[in-house]
């Protein structure tokens, strides 16, 4: 499996050297971590496949959720393992050590990856589909038990354990063995000749795999043994004594069977990773280009880019919101704040950020003209919107607030000086061989970006030139943006249908560029006025303007009043900005200010009434202290704490209530929110009164907070919010009919007709219907009042409620119940006798 793929549908010419895509890339893979990732990034080119632009902007927009979640895959170990697995595949081959445990590390960096997404940071499990589909071959597989059974067979330092295999054990047991009878018998030799002052040190060392002592050289004849070297001096030799010689040969074989098991254990272990090859080398592709990804997400993060949108061909646009050159934008980061400017390069403020530029243009507007200063960046612009164009088309996010592209065929540009000494081509005749191959290229689905056009010539003749080659590309309706001086395509601009102006900034005050691109308007070069600014002689400034005819002059003019009054415009634009936000800002404080006060009143509300309540409960204890009966004392004691504790919480359930509709206006406009107030009170009814704690019967309605209740025989005028409750009204409607000596008959009474009905989960309209049965069923079943149960929510089904039980035959009058029987979620319902 090829590690780096080749880019589908790659873009036939993209002007990659006038827009330095290389040296970009070359910026981009600094962030790589491996040769691979490295070689894939410098191979990236623009591609014209939608479905493949798709999946590399989201597979990068997945990496950068991992990192935004401070996961990252490792990539430490990624390599081409290609040759190794090929050569694991040869029956008979073994892996060396290093070459193994190459292989080992990256198979742990593909189990780590595959772990990554099987169980990925919470917030972003069901956000990444398309690495899990990158992924999807890894993830039925496991490197893990590979991993853990071969690592565990080396040390550190990449040799084998002594466990890694029974026989390797052995071996190794055997050689301690043979090394220690092999040191005994060399010490005890040593003791021998240092008595007679034979060794030079009294020590062991090894040569070519045996172990010796160092002798004198005169008195070598001496000793019986085999000499393996000498000193580099020559004063010393090392001996194997005679007696230690077959010691030295068994422990030389117990090597060959070392080094002849250790081959052994690594053909099993080759085999193991042989029988693993595919998903290794498929978990190589995907870590390859999940590399290039990272890469991709990490330049991104640096540089604030975003995902570009493609348009669908039906309604194209080209558009770039605060864009930014990456490579001007990198060049700045390195010049230090406040230092001067060399070799050309835009001044820059201290932070070290570029001025952005934005770009529109439409299907009805496919070509912009941008004119302006020298310095002013329209080079810039144009190389800008190249360059993030070839971005876009190879999968990589662009430095810029928002970009939306059409999916270009071919990128076409010509900038800069383009003259060919080998070819004996002037600057001239090298820009018109450019520009007839890209008239010949260039399509509906082309970006042409042409730097000062009708330059290096003939004035005139280069601005009738200018405008005939414009004229071109906006009839082949290629996307074209255009840099100039020429006034003549200013003009060409503002009288052609499809065509846009675009002006550079220049601030003739400090003489310096602002390097922004203004839409809409025509720049002007203002160089006569830079030379008198710079002091020029002033006799040759007025020869200038005396060559100037009218028309440019007033050209000239115009555009500089319409500079003037953009500025004016853009100052007011900041001054309505800045008032906004003080008002913005007055007004969050104000509306600080009347929560403090609104929660402090409350708080105070809140105090008194419990106070009054701590009142109330001394009050109702007196009283049945009071009681001389110590029994009824005893059962009245318990009935009033039970019901104190009963009422304060029902005021406290209430009190919290109302506070929080009061707050959220869920009570506004409701006249029905105050269930403290007796409602359809109507004459004949029996109320119970509050001061008096006796009832009485309504004889009339004074007016619409007054009635006149009487009491026994005492008639009184009492306050609507005086009347606690009503205890009882008149008989059902039937009854009192037939009373009155209409004939009424029901055929089947409802005898077990429930004062409630809970519609809860209803909508609108189906509540609507049961509620209207509900009431004409209750109503003939003589019940005074019921329960309409439609739950708080939203609000949407109380109120449509409330506002047809208003309208309703039936209904006297609506109320909203204590919280203790549903509070808002509930609405009560007095029915009409």
């Amino acid at each position: 499996m090829a590690l780096v793929k080749s880019i589908p549908s790659p873009l036939g010419d993209f002007s990659h050297g006038v827009l330095e895509w290389d040296r970009f890339l070359a910026l981009l893979a600094g962030y790589s971590v491996s040769l691979i990732g490295k070689k894939w990034i410098l191979s990236l080119r623009p591609s014209m496949d939608r479905g493949w632009l798709d999946r590399q902007h989201s597979l990068v927009e997945e990496i950068r959720l991992l990192l935004g979640e401070g996961t990252q895959p490792r990539l430490g170990s990624l390599f081409d393992p290609t040759t190794l697995l090929d050569k694991s595949r040869i029956e008979g081959a073994a892996l060396e050590a290093e070459e193994i445990r190459d292989l080992l590390n990256l198979a742990d960096d593909i189990s780590s990856w595959t772990l990554l997404l099987r169980l990925p940071p919470e917030r972003v499990q069901d956000r990444i589909p398309e690495l899990k589909a990158l992924s999807a071959p890894l993830l039925t597989s496991e490197l893990g038990p590979l991993v853990k059974s071969l690592r565990a067979k080396f040390l550190p330092d990449g040799t084998l354990t002594d466990d890694a295999s029974l026989e390797l054990r052995r071996i190794r047991r055997e050689m301690g063995r043979q090394q220690r009878a092999i040191e005994e018998s060399l010490r005890s030799a040593l003791r021998r000749l240092s008595e007679g002052g034979s060794t030079q040190d009294d020590l062991i060392t090894i040569r070519g795999e045996r172990f010796v002592i160092p002798v004198k050289s005169e008195i070598k004849r001496r000793v019986q043994g085999v000499i393996h070297g000498a000193s580099s001096s020559g004063q010393t030799v090392y001996l194997e004594p005679l007696e230690t010689i077959e010691l030295n040969n068994e422990l030389v074989r117990l090597l060959e069977d070392e080094q002849a098991e250790i081959h052994r254990i690594f053909l099993a272990m080759t085999h193991q990773i042989a029988a693993d090859a595919a998903i290794i080398g498929e978990g190589a592709a995907v870590l390859a280009e999940v590399e290039t990804l990272l890469v991709r997400a990490r330049f991104a993060q640096e540089f604030e880019c975003v995902r570009p949108r493609f348009c669908d061909d039906a309604s194209p646009v080209f558009e770039l919101k605060q864009a930014r050159h990456p490579l001007l934008e990198k060049r700045l980061r390195e010049i230090p704040p406040f230092a001067d400017p060399q070799d050309g390069a835009p001044k820059r403020s201290n932070t070290g950020k570029i001025v952005p530029l934005t770009l529109a243009l439409s299907s009805e507007e496919r070509q912009l003209i941008i004119s302006g200063p020298n310095t002013g960046g329209k080079t810039v612009s144009l190389k800008t919107a190249g360059l993030l164009s070839t971005m876009a088309l190879a999968g990589i996010p662009v430095p810029a607030e928002d970009a939306v592209l059409p999916v270009f065929e071919n990128i076409l540009a010509d900038i800069g000086d383009s003259q060919s000494i080998e070819q004996s081509l002037s600057t001239f005749s090298a820009h018109i061989v450019n520009l007839n191959r890209i008239a010949q290229i260039a399509s509906r689905g082309s970006l042409v970006l042409l730097d000062e056009l009708g330059s290096a010539t003939d004035p005139e003749e280069g601005a009738a030139l200018a405008v005939a080659i414009a004229g071109h590309f906006l009839r082949a309706q290629a996307w074209s943006v255009i840099s100039t001086h020429l006034t003549s395509l200013k003009v060409y601009a503002a009288d052609n249908a499809g065509v846009r102006n675009a002006a550079v900034g220049f601030d003739e005050h400090t003489l310096a560029p602002t390097y922004e691109l203004r839409l809409g308007v025509p720049g002007a070069s203002a160089g006569i006025n830079i030379a008198q600014r710079l002091g020029l002689n002033p006799e040759i400034i007025a020869g200038a303007r005396s060559q100037l005819n009218t028309q440019t002059q007033d050209i000239a003019s115009f555009i500089d009043s319409l500079h003037a009054q953009l500025e004016e415009l853009s100052v007011e634009r900041n001054r309505v900005q800045k008032l906004e936000q003080e008002l913005a800002r007055e007004r969050n404080r104000l509306a600080t200010e009347g929560m403090k006060e609104w929660r402090a009143k409350v708080r105070e509300l809140e105090q008194k009434l419990q106070s009054l309540l701590k009142d109330f409960e001394y009050q109702a204890r007196e009283t049945v202290r009071a009681i001389d009966d110590r029994a009824v004392q005893q059962k009245l004691s318990k009935h009033a704490e039970q019901r104190i504790a009963r009422l304060r919480r029902e005021f406290q359930e209430n009190f919290n209530a109302a506070v929080v509709a009061d707050k959220t206006g869920a009570d506004k406009g409701d006249q029905h929110a105050h269930p403290h107030v007796a409602r359809n009170i109507s004459s004949g009814d029996t109320v119970k009164l509050r001061t008096l704690g006796r009832t009485g019967i309504v004889q009339r309605e004074i007016d619409e907070n007054t009635f006149e209740v009487a009491v026994g025989p005492m008639k009184m005028r009492v306050a609507r919010d005086e009347i606690a409750e009503i205890i009882s009204r008149r008989s059902n409607p039937i009854e009192a009919a037939r009373r009155r000596g209409i004939s009424v008959s029901a055929t089947h009474p409802d005898s077990e007709m429930r004062p409630e009905i809970n519609l809860i989960g209803r909508t609108v309209d189906d509540a609507t219907d049961e509620v209207e049965k509900f009431l004409d069923r209750a109503y003939l079943a003589g019940l005074p009042r019921v329960r309409i149960i439609h739950g708080t929510g939203t609000g949407v089904l109380r109120r449509a409620l409330r506002a047809m039980l208003e309208r309703h035959p039936h209904v006297a009058s609506i109320s909203e119940p204590g919280q203790a029987e549903g509070g808002a979620g509930a609405t009560v319902v007095e029915l009409r006798s």
